[in-house]
């Protein structure tokens, strides 16, 4: 017996749960849907499916073929008239059949796994693909646990339904017609007598499948749940233990985990009850065929209307025994085929999302962009609730340093994600070097802009990897070389391994300031004609700050760059500096001219400087 830790939540991570949960898609079962699930097929329809379906019909023509020949020849022809030698025949025929039979199946289940793991390997490949060039605001909406759950569980759930599920399916419906077919035909009075049950069965075994579906649908919801606070737990584990929430945060995996484990049990509960029901029906079927196939063999051993011979008797026991066995095989298929449903489901949910910002057909290719970014009547909501920009207007020459200031939530990232195209403005225009950036290539505009953030993302791998991650066809030199000039070749030369030192995910064997370094390399590397700096010095030390910005001097020419901080020390030497609040900008000009306008800005910089100086 399980036993389980009974943990008390408050109200809050109560909250948290019961807010935290996937929705069910409510769609009845179609086949419609199947059909586009096994599309992805299509590829091998030439080479491993015709393999696969050629075994197949050999596998279940052998196997329709046994039954008659050992019990109307071999028992009725054979023994009877003692003929030895055609005893012997039919022996070496049916040890021959069942070689054969057992190749086939050999070379089915081999075909049939490659075909299975060769769709698999389209479908997440197609459905990671897809995500990646969905918008911000889908991976806004949804967390990286439930993302990765599609991506990896709910594709994993559908790898038993590709390499058997379909060529079974196909096989068990071909075997039940036939055994039908030749039942009827060996003797229709017996084969009436048996199946005159199947109605029952089929009636019984379909109210159960809307139950079987929604629990195996319930089992994905709580597997995304308990995949997204796990990925959340481990990446937020510090703060766990710097608040000592250890407690609350097992209570909530402890409730997500009895949820998940009640959904598993359910389904399988519902799964258990099909089976035991076809025994059922096969135990009774059997009864009838031992009851009214006796009474028919001795009608006709007596001179009655029926000509059932034991030799056909013992054809009918086997096929009686074949034919509940694809039925019960149809029952886990269903049961398959509904888990692959839910699973399906999510998957198409996503593939289905389209992308808020879209590309045109024809959009603009600009091998080179000089970086002239003009805003014109801009606005901008997140939730069409909150207003984040009012209604801009603003111009960036091309080559000047622009500098974005204002208090949290005044707009400033909003800019930057407009001009990056992260997100589409709701009014207004957005140009760079005159064309509306609607109309260029979402890859010919991001390649030519650098974007580095104050959150550094380390991937796993070396630094050089990292660094060239900005250009992935950047020699070992050219690495280098970006690397002195934001300073950060001084301390990747100090490590064991140099520039080939392995880091761990997000890089937690760096310090922060050494991240942003890495993150500024990577920039640099890329040669954008746009950079911007959204607080990237903000976890930089003094002394660090000061070499990156006697390197940006330099590198930043020639190139439009835009700075986003509230380290107002950092941007004095900016060609324009534009205050924002709520959405509008309030001044604009350089450090001087601001200053002796007296504003918003000249109150910032006096603020800050008093906090220094007190500090």
């Amino acid at each position: 017996m399980r036993k389980k830790q009974k943990i008390e939540l408050n109200d809050n991570v109560k909250k948290r749960f019961y807010y935290s949960t996937d929705n069910a898609i409510e769609k009845p079962f179609n086949w419609q849907q199947m059909w586009r699930l096994f599309s992805y097929m299509k590829p091998y329809s030439k080479t491993l499916l015709p393999l696969a379906v050629i075994t197949m019909l050999i596998a279940t023509a052998v196997r329709l073929a046994i039954p008659i020949i050992i019990g109307k020849y071999l028992y009725d022809v054979a023994i009877k008239q003692k003929d030895m030698d055609m005893l012997v025949q039919l022996a070496v025929i049916v040890s021959v059949l069942y070689v054969i039979s057992y190749v086939a199946n050999a070379l089915r289940i081999r075909w049939m796994n490659m075909l299975g793991q060769n769709v698999i390997y389209d479908l997440r490949k197609h459905l990671f693909t897809h995500v990646q060039g969905l918008s911000h605001r889908f991976f806004d909406q949804r967390s990286a646990g439930s993302i990765l759950v599609r991506i990896m569980n709910d594709i994993n759930s559908l790898q038993e339904l590709f390499t058997n599920g379909v060529i079974n399916l196909l096989m068990d419906f071909i075997l039940l017609i036939g055994i039908v077919v030749i039942l009827f035909s060996l003797s229709p009075e017996l084969a009436t007598a048996i199946l005159i049950i199947l109605p029952i069965m089929f009636f019984i075994s379909t109210s159960l499948r809307r139950k079987i579906r929604r629990a195996w649908q319930d089992v994905r919801i709580k597997q995304s749940m308990l995949n997204s606070h796990l990925n959340e737990s481990i990446q937020g584990v510090r703060v766990t233990q710097s608040f000592t929430q250890e407690r609350e945060n097992m209570g909530f995996f402890d409730r997500i985990n009895t949820e998940n484990f009640e959904s598993w049990k359910n389904a399988t509960r519902q799964n258990a009850i099909f089976r035991p029901f076809v025994e059922m029906t096969n135990a009774v079927g059997t009864a009838i065929l031992i009851w009214y196939g006796a009474y028919l063999i001795q009608q006709s051993l007596t001179g009655g209307t029926s000509t059932l011979t034991v030799g056909i008797f013992i054809s009918f026991a086997f096929y009686l025994g074949m034919f509940w066995e694809p039925i019960s095989r149809l029952g886990q298929l269903y049961n398959m085929l509904l888990v692959g449903m839910a699973s399906s489901e999510r998957i198409f949910e996503f593939l289905d999302e389209k992308p808020i910002v879209d590309e045109k057909d024809n959009a603009i290719q600009l091998d080179s962009i000089r970086g002239e970014i003009e805003f014109k009547d801009v606005e901008f909501s997140y939730d069409s609730k909150r207003t984040a920009l009012n209604s801009i207007s603003l111009k960036m020459e091309a080559g000047q340093t622009v500098a974005l200031v204002g208090h949290t939530g005044s707009g400033k990232t909003t800019i930057a994600n407009l001009i990056s195209r992260f997100y589409d403005a709701t009014g207004g225009v957005v140009k760079i070097d005159g064309h509306n950036i609607r109309d260029i290539s979402l890859q010919s505009l991001r390649s030519q802009i650098s974007v580095v953030l104050q959150d550094t993302f380390i991937f796993s791998g070396t630094i050089n990897d990292n660094i060239r991650f900005g250009r992935p066809t950047a020699t070992d030199e050219e690495v280098k070389a970006a690397a002195e000039a934001v300073g950060a070749n001084e301390f990747i030369e100090r490590l064991k391994n140099g520039y080939e030192t392995e880091v761990e995910e997000r890089g937690n064997v760096l310090s922060v300031g050494e991240r942003q370094l890495i993150s500024f390399a990577r920039a640099l590397l890329a040669d954008p004609s746009i950079i911007i700096l959204d607080e990237a010095t903000a976890s930089i030390d003094t002394e660090t700050e000061v070499k990156i910005q006697t390197a940006l001097k330099q590198l930043l020419k020639g190139r439009t760059a835009i700075i986003i901080a509230h380290r107002l020390s950092t941007i004095r030497e900016a060609d324009n500096i534009i205050v924002l609040d709520h959405g509008n900008i309030m001044e604009q000009g350089n450090h001087d001219k601001l200053m002796e306008h007296g504003g918003i800005y000249y109150h910032l910089v006096k603020a800050q400087f008093t906090m220094q100086d007190v500090s």
